[in-house]
């Protein structure tokens, strides 16, 4: 589902009309048509207005359901981090704050393919 139909999903799950959504955002309902038709995309600053204004995250405006968060191959292990005591979740944090420092220095490291040297004519 794209950002208008979420939009307009969320704004008639709340019982609200587009007029009453532009006037809780403060902007004219003409925006909020628009928005909604995909006939252009609001500024940062507006999707924060409407998600405040819906009770809900900017991520749920933005992101398709699923598209956030960790894949299906993680989500027990997050799951079961979840259990954990705080200093246990500590540690867990710090491993995985780690790896990903690891792995983005291995990332920029190495060079590119357009990058890398020509082979040496034998």
């Amino acid at each position: 589902m794209d950002f208008g139909k979420r939009l307009a999903a969320l704004r008639k799950q709340r019982q609200l009309t587009q007029q009453a959504l532009a006037g809780e955002v403060g902007c004219h309902v003409t925006m909020i048509r628009r928005y909604e038709a995909n006939d252009t995309q609001p500024t940062l600053e507006v999707i924060r207005k409407i998600a405040v204004a819906l009770s809900v995250s900017a991520d749920t405006l933005v992101f398709e359901e699923g598209e956030r968060g960790p894949s299906d191959d993680l989500r027990l292990q997050f799951e079961a981090l979840s259990q954990f005591s705080p200093e246990e979740k500590a540690v867990a944090r710090a491993v995985l704050e780690s790896l990903i420092l690891k792995h983005d220095a291995g990332r920029f490291s190495r060079p590119r393919d357009d990058e890398k040297a020509p082979a040496a004519a034998s």
